[in-house]
């Protein structure tokens, strides 16, 4: 076979094998969108709910220190939403949230001060050892109405045994539970009083060497809302995350293809002017 057209099938091999080894190494994680509810939002607030009331399939709730940890699902646009079921509070929305995921997309949201939040959960199943998996998802702060002062944000991810808790017997409080798990904080936000901080980028990576893994690969995905350092000081800081791994990172299988055939084509392009460049 022609020299020329052997090197372009070898850039075409090595290139879709990049882009499978990048899809294989996306953590595996279900309901992503927050959007398969086992009960719909009450009437009262079309727009955002207790997450244990609408209970995301796949997804669970840890440990839970008042008022259902404080913790809700909600659609693009209800951040700051006022009204509806008791205790959806309002967040300053000074200068608003932007809209960064697919529509039908829903957003997480979570008290940052440990006193009054919780983790949520899922067992994400089919990971290898020796792997290094991505997780990318868009987080965003605000402040409740009624309250002032700067505050700082993050969230806290975990990947192992799971059991992730918090312990306020002194200041700052401490994470606890974590020893059987790979943790990796997402990028410090910093939100003036009155103000929030809008959606922005996160892509965080896990390296399973190591790691204790389940039956089939198995291991749980944990989310803590991580406000002031551990203060308990009720400013509050409030935490969103959305958009978990719905940026694609690799070519669709069906563009793959058609990119794939645009090389060959190439290449054979190529052999055609060898062979006639020969002959003359």
């Amino acid at each position: 076979m022609h020299k020329p057209f052997l090197k372009f099938a070898s850039v075409l091999a090595g290139m879709s094998l990049v882009a499978y080894s990048a899809q294989a190494d996306i953590l595996p994680v279900t309901n992503i969108e927050f959007n398969q509810l086992t009960n719909t939002f009450r009437p009262a607030n079309s727009q955002k709910d207790f997450f244990t009331y609408v209970a995301p399939t796949g997804w669970s709730i840890g440990a839970a220190a008042q008022i259902d940890g404080l913790i809700y699902v909600g659609q693009q646009g209800s951040e700051g939403f006022t009204g509806g079921i008791p205790n959806v509070y309002a967040v300053y929305t000074n200068p608003g949230f932007s809209v960064t995921v697919p529509a039908g997309t829903n957003f997480y949201q979570a008290d940052g001060n440990p006193q009054f939040e919780s983790t949520i959960f899922q067992t994400v199943s089919g990971l290898t050892a020796d792997t290094t998996y991505t997780l990318q998802f868009q987080q965003a702060a605000g402040q409740q109405t009624g309250f002032t002062g700067n505050t700082t944000e993050q969230w806290k991810v975990f990947l192992g045994d799971g059991g992730i808790g918090v312990n306020c017997a002194s200041s700052p409080c401490t994470v606890t539970g974590a020893a059987g798990d790979i943790e990796m904080d997402s990028p410090l936000m910093n939100t003036l009083s009155g103000h929030n901080t809008d959606w922005n980028n996160v892509n965080l990576s896990f390296d399973t060497t190591g790691l204790t893994l389940g039956p089939g690969g198995t291991a749980i995905l944990t989310f803590l809302a991580w406000g002031d350092g551990g203060s308990t000081t009720n400013l509050p800081p409030t935490l969103f995350l959305e958009g978990v791994n719905t940026t694609p990172t690799a070519p669709e299988p069906a563009s793959l293809t058609l990119f794939g055939a645009a090389l060959l084509g190439f290449g054979a392009s190529r052999l055609r002017r060898g062979k006639r460049g020969a002959k003359g």
